[in-house]
Formats: C-alpha cells, sequence, structure tokens
C-alpha cells in the first residue's frame, strides 16, 4: 500500500484564498492523502469557506486563537500520515508536487530524507510565477545547508518540504513562542535530525505575496521583533551543535549582519544582545548600512529617516506591483469580476 500523506493547513481569517489553496490540495495526484484544516479563532468566514469542502479525506477543526504554530500542532496531532506537507492558507501545490517528491523517495527510501522542492512568488496568476533557482536548490547535507541558508541569506518556502513522520516526531513540535520566523526555526530542527536533503526539481509551489499585512512581514511591533530575535539565537545555536568551526562561525556573523539592522535603533536591548552573541563568535556587528540612493537622507535626517523612508518606498512599490497584477489578472479572466477564491475576492 502507497504511504499516506498529511496535508495541514493551518488558517486565520483566510477566507480570501483558502478555497484555491483547498483546491490545490485536492487535485493532488498522490492517490492517497488525507487534508487537515485547523481555523485558528477566524473572525472572518475561514471556516464556512472550509466546510464547504469537508468529507470523508478532509477534516475541518476550529479552536481558540492560539496563533499558527499552536494551530500546526493541532494540525499533527490529529493527522495520520506516514509524510507530512505543511501548507500556508494562501498558498498553491502544483498537482504533481507531492507525486513526484514520492517518487523521489524509491531511490532514497530512509526515513530520514528530507524533501524540498522549488518554490516561486506570485500574486494573482500562478502561471507567471518565474522559478528562480538558488544555492539551496540541490541535495545537501544538513550542515551545507545550513551554512548556505544563514551565509547567504536564503531560506526555503514552508509548503516545499515533505517531512516523513519519524523526521517531525523526531524534531519537536513547532515553538509557540514565535510569531515571526516560526517555518524557519522549525524546519531547522527538521533539518537537524535528517541525514540529507533531497531536492526535487520537477515538484513546485507557488508563494503568494499579499503585501506587507501578511504575517510573516516585518514590521516594527516589538512581539515580531522579539520573536525574530529569538529565532536568530536558536539558528545559531543549531548550527554551532553540528560543527563549531571557522566556517560555521563566518555564517553565524553573516546571518546576525543582515538582521542586524530591523533591531539597531528600534530595540537597542536587542541590538546589544546581538553584539555579544556575536562577540561570542570571534567578531563584531557593524553599523548597517543604506543603499547609495538613501545616503542624502541619511546624511540630512539621520539613519533611522533613510530606513523609513526606504521601507515606505518599497511598500508603495509593493502594492503598486500587486494593482498591476490584479488589473491583469481580471483581464486574462475575461471580465472584471473576479471569481471567487481568487485574488482579492471574499469567499462566502
Amino acid at each position: 500500500m502507497k504511504p499516506l500523506v498529511s496535508i495541514l493547513i493551518p488558517a486565520y481569517n483566510a477566507e480570501r484564498f483558502l478555497a484555491e489553496t483547498i483546491r490545490s490540495a485536492l487535485a493532488q495526484t498522490w492517490p492517497r492523502k488525507e487534508i487537515i484544516i485547523v481555523d485558528d479563532g477566524s473572525t472572518d468566514q475561514t471556516l464556512a469557506v472550509a466546510r464547504q469542502f469537508a468529507s470523508r479525506n478532509l477534516s475541518v477543526i476550529t479552536q481558540e486563537n492560539q496563533g499558527a504554530s499552536a494551530a500546526r500542532n493541532k494540525a499533527f496531532e490529529l493527522c495520520h500520515g506516514d509524510y507530512v506537507q505543511w501548507l500556508d492558507a494562501d498558498d498553491l501545490l502544483a498537482p504533481d508536487k507531492i507525486a513526484h517528491q514520492m517518487q523521489t523517495l524509491c531511490d532514497y527510501p530512509s526515513k530520514r530524507t528530507l524533501l524540498s522542492s522549488a518554490w516561486a512568488y506570485f500574486i494573482c496568476r500562478p502561471h507567471r510565477a518565474r522559478f528562480i533557482s538558488t544555492p539551496l536548490w540541490s541535495d545537501l547535507s544538513p550542515l551545507e545547508w545550513l551554512l548556505r541558508k544563514m551565509g547567504q541569506n536564503l531560506h526555503m518556502q514552508t509548503a516545499t518540504w515533505l517531512v516523513s513522520r519519524e523526521l517531525t516526531e523526531s524534531a519537536g513540535p513547532w515553538d509557540t513562542r514565535l510569531s515571526l520566523d516560526d517555518d524557519g526555526e522549525y524546519f531547522c530542527r527538521i533539518v537537524l535530525v535528517s541525514n540529507a536533503i533531497r531536492f526535487v526539481a520537477n515538484a513546485r509551489v507557488f508563494y503568494r505575496q499579499q503585501g506587507s499585512d501578511r504575517l510573516s512581514s516585518i514590521d516594527r511591533s516589538n512581539k515580531k521583533l522579539e520573536s525574530q530575535f529569538l529565532s536568530m539565537q536558536l539558528h545559531v545555536d543549531y548550527l554551532r551543535s553540528l560543527e563549531d568551526s571557522e566556517r560555521v562561525r563566518t555564517a553565524s556573523l553573516a546571518y546576525l549582519q543582515t538582521w542586524f539592522g530591523w533591531f539597531f535603533e528600534e530595540r537597542r536591548d536587542l541590538a546589544w544582545q546581538l553584539e555579544r552573541l556575536a562577540a561570542t563568535l570571534g567578531g563584531r556587528l557593524e553599523v548597517p548600512s543604506v543603499p547609495w540612493k538613501y545616503l542624502l537622507i541619511e546624511k540630512l535626517f539621520g539613519w533611522t529617516a533613510a530606513k523609513q523612508v526606504r521601507q515606505r518606498w518599497n511598500q508603495c512599490k509593493s502594492a503598486a506591483l500587486r494593482a498591476w497584477d490584479k488589473a491583469l489578472f481580471r483581464l486574462e479572466d475575461g471580465n472584471f469580476a473576479i471569481r471567487p477564491g481568487k485574488c482579492d475576492r471574499k469567499s462566502t
């Protein structure tokens, strides 16, 4: 009998996109699958949308709002799969994503083999997504994967992974203390307990760009900054647990420097702790620099003002790109009424 794959979907106020995400899960060509959706106390129509799809192989559970990590932990408690496919409530899987990864296991049958896949951003039109390879898109050892991730500021999107139950249980539950970079920290632990990461190029994931209001966006809230800080500390500890060498320290310092700017002015206490951590690695963190086009603003009004202008400009660019993509989506759709489950329409 073929292994059972559990597709686990945490959902919070996801009524706009959840139906499309569920359809992509139902469309998986792998024959043995179960889908579990955990509504994390949504205040919109998320639960109603999910219940429209309830069936023998698709379960819908609701709980009081506890955060994405708690919802994921609940989903795993309820699942029976030999393998776990995590899927956020606004992202999409190609129909053969799981099938391609499961086929790879014929060559790598160990339950300690971790499978990854290709992924690409999209806004409204997944067929326009561009799959751009990164140094993580290859077969790697756990150590090499973490060195590349941290040293080069790379990541793999949540849904790219297909994880055996053995690995999932060995890594432990999602950390409910984290509201930001919870996926980065969790999959670091998955990587740590794996024997090898196998990249499956023809398996694909579509990662929706919603803008600055999505959970994973960085803002200046203390909760998110503290979550990011904790995740960074854990990342460094995880990498050093595999090897305490010069290349590990170099990658860890590069990782800390990448994110140092988010704490430099807003949370001096956390910035100071990052500097202390860098010192234990034999290095120091530099005052974050701004791109050349913001240098005049920095000179006249200071580093914080330059950073804020840069953030605002990036938000404006992102909003313009989303508006343009939505307009093109409507044109491609043949009329100006967006179909249910697509882009900005709210499902009912």
